[in-house]
């Protein structure tokens, strides 16, 4: 305690700092006599309340009032009433949770006021208006839910604003008037796109994109195009080169050209990003939040999503058809063509609906895709509705995980049933060999599956759970991780199959034999035709196996053997 008059002769006494106390309680007349003091400090003490008093009554010429890490709840308007010469306040770290509209009104020449971490819900919309001299202010943590559009209106020499808080209704119009800002501190580096004019906006980067760049790294940058290349690239030479590959199942080539179609989306949407990446390289936050907010990343961020489900949903039936044909081979389950149509038109009709219901119902989703600049709706957001929090979970921990889980499952129950066959076999070596060939296969595709798959869950679950995660790690997800499925798919099912090796051996052979003959001369030669049956040799299944085979598979010719020769056992 501080007993009323204890300053009363200290008339010259111009600093006062009576920090870490434990004052419960101040007066106008705790500071009588104090008629040349210029600084008051009082953090770190136990004050509940502020005098219903003028303050500064007494202390006529005070120009700096410290009240921070106290327990103040309220700011009455009568407190500061006298306070015509302060041109600092600070009263963060407090327990204030309102405050009047009146509360600050004679603070007129008042240069710096800190408010931050209280428990501040909302704001008078003209608690700010007679600040006219105000250059600093700080509202950093706080629980404000709503900023009035024009809350800054009056504070026409603000210089910095610090503003580490979720604005839920943010607009540009809030900043507009802002014109002499020059430094911003946000909580949330997308909000940088609502003040384009502020010389120095904080945080600079979310991990993702940055101030200059969409793209905030140089590496993200230059492998957004590898990454797109080798999508499209690889994707688009299957799909021209699979009808040249004759196969017994033209089904599941139409299945292989589907998954094609899907993986090709994936590198169409990462041109389209490192597109836009290119058109506003140097000045992206002048853009930001347009792009955002703009229908080209909403149809981006929705391609991603279709090539990403149909992927996923395809992959997964490619893997039940192969489970049923290795598992099953006896059970006459051959997929006839209305219905593996079907089941393909099926996919592509749900990877549309997941794609694109959230742009049906903006009140509901919001801005689904437009959370970051990559148009990527991978990590809950705070602000998201909680309609979109479900559906995002639903998807990422709901269907993707269950459609791993099979994926795993299948593989694995295939592998046991070619090693319990080959256990009964005769020609032990031969079927050994067969069987690692087919392991190794079976464990790229799982693999692959996982290393995409995994990080993605676990991403999706420390998101549900608030945990904070960096954007760095969201833009090596969505530009490396997510996009191995689509790139490494045309390898391992058509690029290292055995037919189309041969077909690539054949064309070479036809190609030196021509060179060959047109050096000497001869007659036109006669090679084995460029198309090619997606079977093993023919040499190595005799006719009378031939005919009753159910299942031929182009990735996986071993798993055509283990059908081919489970047929022979019968």
């Amino acid at each position: 305690s501080l007993k009323p008059g204890v300053f009363e002769d200290l008339h010259r006494l111009e600093w006062l700092i009576i920090e870490n106390n434990r004052i419960n309680r101040i007066s106008p007349l705790t500071f009588y006599g104090l008629k040349s003091l210029i600084l008051l400090e009082m953090m770190n003490n136990s004050l509940a309340r502020l005098p219903d008093k003028p303050l500064c009554q007494y202390m006529p010429r005070l120009n700096w009032l410290d009240l921070e890490g106290n327990h103040i709840h309220h700011v009455r308007n009568v407190t500061f009433i006298s306070c015509n010469t302060l041109t600092v306040l600070v009263m963060r770290r407090n327990k204030i949770s309102s405050l009047n509209e009146n509360s600050f009104s004679s603070l007129q020449m008042l240069d710096e006021l800190d408010l931050a971490s209280n428990k501040i819900e909302s704001l008078p919309p003209y608690i700010f208006k007679d600040l006219k001299e105000l250059s600093q202010l700080n509202l950093s943590y706080n629980p404000i839910k709503k900023i009035q559009i024009d809350q800054f209106d009056f504070l026409i020499k603000l210089k910095s604003l610090l503003e580490g808080i979720e604005i839920a209704n943010i607009q540009r119009r809030m900043f507009r008037p802002l014109r002499n800002l020059s430094h911003i501190y946000f909580k949330k580096f997308q909000y940088c796109g609502y003040a384009p004019h502020v010389r120095s906006c904080k945080p600079n980067t979310d991990g993702i994109s940055s101030l200059e760049n969409l793209l905030a790294s140089i590496i993200q940058r230059v492998f957004v195009w590898v990454v797109s290349a080798i999508t499209c690239f690889g994707n688009i030479f299957v799909i021209c080169m699979r009808p040249y590959i004759r196969s017994e199942n033209k089904l599941h080539a139409i299945s292989i050209m589907s998954l094609c179609c899907a993986d090709c989306l994936m590198g169409i949407y990462l041109f389209v990003i490192g597109a836009f990446d290119l058109k506003y390289r140097g000045e992206y936050n002048k853009h930001a939040q347009l792009w955002m907010d703009s229908m080209h990343c909403q149809l981006v961020g929705s391609l991603a999503i279709l090539s990403t489900e149909v992927s996923v949903l395809l992959l997964t039936y490619l893997t039940l058809e192969k489970y049923i044909c290795i598992v099953y081979p006896f059970r006459f389950l051959k997929p006839r063509k209305r219905r593996t149509i079907s089941i393909l038109v099926l996919i592509w009709i749900i990877g549309f609906a997941v794609a694109f219901i959230p742009l049906s119902n903006k009140e509901y989703f919001r801005n689904y895709y437009g959370t970051n600049g990559v148009c990527f709706p991978l990590h809950s957001e705070q602000s998201e509705s909680l309609g979109s929090q479900i559906y995002s979970v639903v998807i990422f921990l709901g269907v993707n995980l269950a459609a791993f889980i099979i994926i795993v499952f299948s593989y694995g129950s295939m592998f046991y049933s070619v090693h319990q066959t080959a256990v009964t076999a005769t020609e032990i070596r031969n079927h050994i060999k067969k069987e690692m060939i087919l392991a190794k296969r079976f464990f790229f595709i799982v693999f692959t599956d996982a290393l995409c798959w995994i990080p993605i869950f676990i991403l999706k679950l420390l998101s549900l759970l608030q945990v904070e995660i960096p954007g760095t790690i969201t833009s090596w997800v969505v530009i490396f991780i997510l996009p191995i499925n689509s790139a490494l798919n045309p390898l391992l099912y058509t690029l290292t199959t055995r037919p189309f090796k041969e077909m690539i051996h054949q064309v070479w052979y036809n190609y030196r034999q021509r060179r060959s003959q047109r050096g000497k001369g001869s007659q036109k030669t006669y090679g084995p035709s460029f198309i090619w049956v997606e079977l093993w040799p023919m040499h190595e299944i005799t006719p009378k196996v031939m005919k009753p085979v159910l299942c031929t598979d182009s990735s996986d010719a071993s798993v055509t053997t283990q059908s081919t020769r489970l047929t022979s056992y019968t």
